[in-house]
């Protein structure tokens, strides 16, 4: 029990130790500050040029004389999303001046047996024509309706009810285009945070075989509480970042009112953070091993390309799939670590992901990181500690 106490505080010291080195760094602080300032004014500047739900700026139009032919103008124009202001002319002259100055785009002149002249500077198109159109036609009913002793309002109202409903059955997402949306940030946040920490676990580890550091460390901790550790420290790190760039994007698309799928949003917020785990824990553990196999930093991607190809692959799958993450491949491809780590975000963001299979793919990638960290740390083991020559895979994986 003494032994495992003690490997377990071997392994947060070194993890503690990775986390502040890695957060402490200028860079790191300047940068992210850099991308949660883009990514917060972006949604802004999104939410103040994309026009939003303001009210459309209704379009001045003259009417003389009758209020009557006003207020149904008034009322097509809203009916039909074409909003008018209405403005009262004591004559003809008055609408051909008004009209001249720029006061009103058109002047509205009523004439015998309901005919009326539409005064402009060039033409009346389209759908302010079609407004005008259907009032003076909806105006000249009203009045023979009126002339004949039976009030519009009634033919209205008893109009009114009949109207068709419409039973789809494949009704459309209205809210698809925010899924994709979310979808397409998941994917780029887990690749992008994938490469960059596993690179990180990496270059620390070829930063301190080449110095000699890690055989001071290896006086105290032994290979694995160091391999553990620092894969623990920086995924923290990453992990902290990743949640940062997301309640910051959560936060100023809801208050902005560019996101309105906040349930969606923050189940692909959670999502997205425990995928990240998976994922990193996966690739992690490969890039630690990957770095002790050489000395120096400028022969890491010698041992580690196959790891970018496999991310890449992954990439690539799940950006082809955004536009159809239901469709055969995705759904295969997310039952088969590691590439579940970016497509099952996808598939959670889109709304097609069924509980069993999340379970599932979660279970499978645990398995599969496990198995994947015995060789690593087999790896790790045989390698940290040889210096000068790049060690190769067979040496490291021999018995």
């Amino acid at each position: 029990m003494t032994e495992q106490l003690s490997s377990r505080r071997a392994i947060a010291l070194v993890a503690r130790r990775e986390f502040d080195v890695q957060v402490r760094k200028k860079s790191f602080l300047i940068s992210n500050a850099i991308v949660l300032l883009v990514i917060v004014g972006g949604i802004v500047a999104f939410s103040l040029f994309s026009g939003g739900d303001g009210d459309t700026e209704r379009t001045p139009v003259g009417v003389v004389g009758t209020t009557a032919l006003g207020d149904t103008i008034t009322a097509v124009g809203d009916q039909l999303g074409t909003p008018v202001d209405v403005r009262t002319l004591t004559d003809a002259d008055d609408a051909r001046a008004q009209v001249e100055n720029g006061t009103v785009d058109v002047a509205v002149v009523p004439g015998q047996a309901g005919a009326v002249t539409a005064i402009t500077k060039e033409e009346v198109t389209g759908g302010l024509k079609t407004v005008l159109d259907t009032a003076v036609a909806t105006q000249a009913q009203n009045d023979a309706l009126t002339a004949e002793g039976v009030d519009p309002a009634t033919v209205a109202g008893a109009a009114a009810g009949a109207t068709v409903t419409v039973e789809a059955l494949d009704p459309p997402d209205e809210d698809r285009g925010q899924r994709l949306a979310l979808s397409f940030v998941a994917v780029i946040l887990l690749y992008t945070q994938i490469i960059t920490f596993g690179m990180y676990v990496a270059m620390g580890v070829v930063e301190e075989k080449s110095s000699r550091v890690v055989e001071l460390l290896l006086s105290t901790v032994r290979p694995l509480q160091l391999l553990w550790g620092k894969v623990l420290g920086i995924g923290a790190v990453g992990l902290v970042q990743l949640a940062a760039y997301g309640a910051a994007g959560l936060i100023a698309g809801t208050a902005t009112g560019v996101l309105t799928v906040t349930g969606a949003a923050v189940g692909v917020f959670v999502s997205t953070l425990g995928w990240f785990v998976l994922g990193y824990a996966f690739f992690a553990v490969l890039y630690a091993a990957g770095g002790s196999m050489v000395s120096r930093q400028e022969d890491v991607n010698s041992t580690t390309m196959p790891l970018l190809i496999v991310i890449l692959a992954m990439f690539f799958a799940a950006f082809s799939s955004i536009d159809n993450p239901a469709g055969t491949l995705p759904t295969v491809l997310s039952w088969i670590p590691p590439f579940s780590a970016i497509l099952m975000p996808l598939r959670i963001a889109a709304g097609v992901a069924e509980p069993v299979q999340i379970v599932g793919t979660i279970v499978l990638m645990i398995l599969a990181t496990l198995l994947l960290a015995v060789v690593a740390a087999k790896v790790y083991q045989r390698s940290i500690l040889r210096i000068g020559r790049t060690v190769s895979w067979k040496e490291a994986l021999g018995r």
